[in-house]
């Protein structure tokens, strides 16, 4: 007892030393593009290369292969695994930090966020005044789009990571129907409630809106007429309506999240590698490459708006075989994933491989900021944490 709590008072004074030590701040790096206004960050849940390809494959033409102004890699890996899940890779890709598979927004040295937890990209782009949007066709709640909005010590944690996402400042979340609100709770909390096509082309400028679809929406175009928008018309909405009558810019999150879905569950042995898996998994790579069109052509026109496309990790270890794209895995890999930047020349070296821990960084230069910034702590607020947690251990 007293050795675990001997280490539970060295990690916090650990933590304490780097709250309240003097901070370095560095100037923003400004390229020959200069700064900008908007960003728009878009990630293909489980895209590796080979998923590019086999879509190209399969008979689609990508635009975000052939448009990229740069083109390199991102190097996943979580703290706590070679392979990292989509928690700790989400996390990496919104705050910048690197944690351990599972926890969402979260420190890998107080998963519980009791003490501290990093602020994320959307919360900083809420600070400085920018209206902030999250899109996926994931449900609300998954592991990416949680990263972007919420902080939890484990990923399945539905209900709160929708309270958070509720009681937020964000613009709009849309994504698949969670279990864990309903209509009624949603527009009691004075936000707009949007589950389908007609509801979203309705929306008007300057309100906040709950998306929550179901159904096949990643497809680039629906299987049947539910009335659902696809990814790429729930990108142009979400520009639109954070784009109007907007000084400050605005920080927008798309996913492509049934790239990952589609691409688990295959045998080690590829024997899963039949005509509709392939289907499905090209499907959900134009789905997400029509998104991303849709997201260069208005940054094209804007002028003033920063695209960065990349994935949080490889799904299904995918590679060539006899002239044919097999999975070989049924899960995630360790493999480095595109990485893909539209509207500026310096993000990054062109093939350079970085980790995805720092492309939050570099987006936030982009945009005048000095750093990804934290929160500063109250010391009395934190002391008495410290306190009771050593009670406590």
């Amino acid at each position: 007892m007293k050795s675990k709590r001997f280490l539970s008072l060295l990690l916090a004074l650990a933590m304490v030393f780097s709250l309240f030590a003097p901070q370095v701040v560095l100037a923003a790096a400004v390229s020959e593009d200069g700064s900008y206004k908007n960003v728009i960050f878009m990630i293909g849940d489980g895209m590796g290369e080979n998923h590019l390809r086999l879509a190209v494959q399969e008979g689609y033409d990508l635009f975000m292969v052939e448009n990229a102004d740069l083109r390199g890699q991102s190097k996943t890996r979580s703290l706590s695994d070679s392979v990292t899940d989509s928690a700790a890779g989400a996390t990496a890709l919104a705050c910048g930090v690197r944690n351990t598979n599972g926890c969402v927004g979260t420190y890998s040295i107080d998963p519980s966020g009791i003490l501290l937890r990093p602020r994320s990209i959307t919360e900083n782009a809420i600070a400085h005044g920018m209206k902030t949007g999250v899109v996926t066709t994931d449900s609300t709640a998954g592991a990416t789009p949680a990263g972007f909005s919420a902080h939890v010590k484990a990923r399945g944690m539905a209900e709160e990571i929708t309270d958070q996402q509720l009681a937020s400042d964000i613009d709009l979340i849309w994504g698949a129907a969670v279990d864990a609100t309903n209509r009624e709770a949603v527009e009691a909390m004075g936000i707009t409630y949007v589950s389908n096509k007609a509801e979203l082309e309705a929306l008007a400028p300057g309100s906040r809106s709950f998306g929550q679809f179901s159904g096949s929406f990643w497809r680039p175009a629906p299987l049947d007429n539910s009335g659902l928008p696809t990814l790429e018309e729930l990108t142009v909405k979400a520009i639109s309506l954070l784009n109007a009558d907007n000084e400050n810019g605005f920080f927008l999150m798309v996913e492509g999240a049934h790239i990952d879905k589609n691409s688990h569950a295959t045998a080690e042995d590829g024997t899963a590698d039949y005509a509709e898996k392939h289907e499905r998994v090209a499907a959900a790579v134009k789905g997400f490459d029509n998104a991303v069109k849709a997201a260069v052509e208005f940054a094209r026109e804007d002028g003033d708006t920063l695209v960065v496309v990349t994935a949080d990790h490889e799904t299904g270890s995918l590679y060539l075989e006899g002239g044919v794209y097999r999975f070989h895995s049924g899960s995630h890999s360790g493999a480095n994933v595109p990485l893909l930047v539209y509207c500026c020349s310096d993000l990054i070296t062109e093939s350079a491989a970085v980790p995805n821990r720092s492309i939050p960084g570099r987006i936030a230069e982009k945009l005048g900021w000095s750093s990804l910034e934290v929160p500063k702590a109250d010391p009395g607020s934190f002391l008495t944490k410290l306190k009771n947690m050593l009670k406590r251990s």
